[in-house]
């Protein structure tokens, strides 16, 4: 037995599923998760010391590649002074100025310890500020495991949502409006239906929870106009688009300004941290300051400031974000082509450092597309590319991840295999 499987067969003793979040078990493609003992740039290696090109990137924070040496040193040098104190420190100072500075439309941002603590906050944010309960999210866009957020579409345009997730009692989501992505007219329609009780929009500007799918052109700018012209706000859930796709994230790609942000992944550069901030009138609402209460134990823990500062420095280099797109593109062009010579049905698309792999005719752009992909195509794929040492998100569903350590060579030995993975698919 190898020892992945001896790891993961003691894991389901103690852990439910043997995995301690639920893509990690790989159900969705089969077979043995692969318990990673140590990672170094485009790298990880395994518990069997199999070495694997990663496009996983620890979902989307590893942009710099893994174990970046000024990251680590950061990291240490904060360690040895101490892993918590539950006091303000300067490095919180730094880091929160560091966010305003590169995304303006943060005037205020308030630290937290993940992404869903972010966009749980950013919404309860938004009912205090605005004195009002419903909120709009879309179908496949994912903001955590908060009870309000576990919801699928209803039957019809304007029915509340169901639960996703056993333990998520009805009367947790009736206030929770489920449209689909990029339809601007179900928006128009749920505001005229609902509008002086709607209290946000929450999307993710580019999804990545569903696969890569990108706003339809016009899509972004009509819901700030909508949310505008209704008095409600505008989240932007850009905890992994955010300093992954641009130096602004998407709202710098696009130019539309939320009322609130939430970030994590990459501001924490491989370190457990989340933010939310916005306009300094609506962060003037929480605690202390203002009544809607929020607090952690561990937010801005100064071990996990340390890592996010030194990343977000390093993010700050020329050109960093330019190479960083030329990269995906090269992947997933490379990957398209002998896609299309092996004769397999494929698409692929990319934004900044993130892209999507479809096993469909055209790119998605809503859920029911993505869903409408060959996912045993995908499956069959996946286990192709792991065993010539390519490990891709184990789910048809999820965005992947280039770092700045993926160069010419990566990708070229990435291409290599999938001209192999491609031709035994058909």
């Amino acid at each position: 037995m190898s020892r992945n499987s001896e790891l993961f067969e003691r894991a389901c003793k103690t852990i439910p599923g043997g995995v301690n979040s639920p893509v990690r078990a790989f159900r969705s493609v089969g077979g043995t998760p692969r318990f990673i003992k140590r990672a170094n740039g485009p790298y990880v290696w395994d518990e069997d010391d199999a070495k694997y090109i990663d496009y996983v990137g620890s979902w989307g924070p590893a942009i710099l590649g893994h174990a970046h040496p000024e990251v680590i040193k950061a990291v240490q040098e904060a360690a040895v002074n101490g892993l918590s104190f539950g006091a303000p420190t300067e490095g919180e100072i730094l880091i929160a100025e560091a966010i305003c500075e590169r995304i303006p439309s943060m005037e205020k941002v308030r630290l937290v310890s993940s992404g869903t603590e972010a966009t749980m906050s950013a919404i309860r944010l938004a009912r205090g500020a605005t004195g009002r309960s419903k909120i709009i999210k879309f179908e496949g866009c994912y903001h955590g495991h908060a009870d309000s957020l576990l919801v699928k579409a209803g039957s019809g345009m304007l029915t509340f949502g169901n639960p996703t997730s056993s333990g998520v009692p009805l009367e947790f989501i009736q206030h929770t409006l489920v449209l689909d992505f990029n339809d601007l007219q179900a928006v128009e329609t749920a505001f005229t239906e609902y509008g002086k009780e709607i209290a946000c929009v929450i999307v993710e500007p580019v999804a990545g929870n569903m696969n890569l799918v990108k706003p339809k052109a016009g899509f972004l700018e009509g819901l700030r106009k909508l949310c505008s012209d209704h008095g409600a706000l505008l989240i932007f859930d850009e905890v992994m688009t955010g300093f992954r796709v641009g130096p602004q994230g998407v709202q710098g790609l696009t130019g539309v300004t939320p009322d609130i942000t939430t970030l994590a992944k990459v501001i924490g550069g491989g370190m457990p941290v989340g933010a939310f901030g916005g306009r300094a009138d609506v962060m003037e609402h929480i605690a202390p300051v203002g009544a809607v209460y929020q607090a952690g134990t561990l937010s801005g823990n100064p071990v996990a400031v340390a890592a996010g500062l030194t990343t977000l420095r390093l993010l700050s280099e020329p050109g960093f974000y330019d190479r960083l797109a030329e990269q995906s593109k090269k992947l997933v062009q490379g990957l398209t082509e002998r896609a299309g010579s092996a004769g397999v049905l494929f698409a692929a698309d990319s934004i900044g450092g993130m892209f999507g792999l479809y096993f469909s005719l055209e790119v998605p752009t809503s859920f029911e597309e993505v869903s409408a992909a060959d996912v045993d195509l995908f499956r069959r794929f996946f286990h192709e590319m792991l065993e010539r040492g390519v490990y891709f998100a184990p789910s048809a569903f999820e965005a992947g991840f280039v770092s700045s350590t993926h160069d010419d060579e990566v990708i070229q030995a990435t291409l290599d295999a999938a001209e192999i993975a491609f031709s035994r698919l058909v």
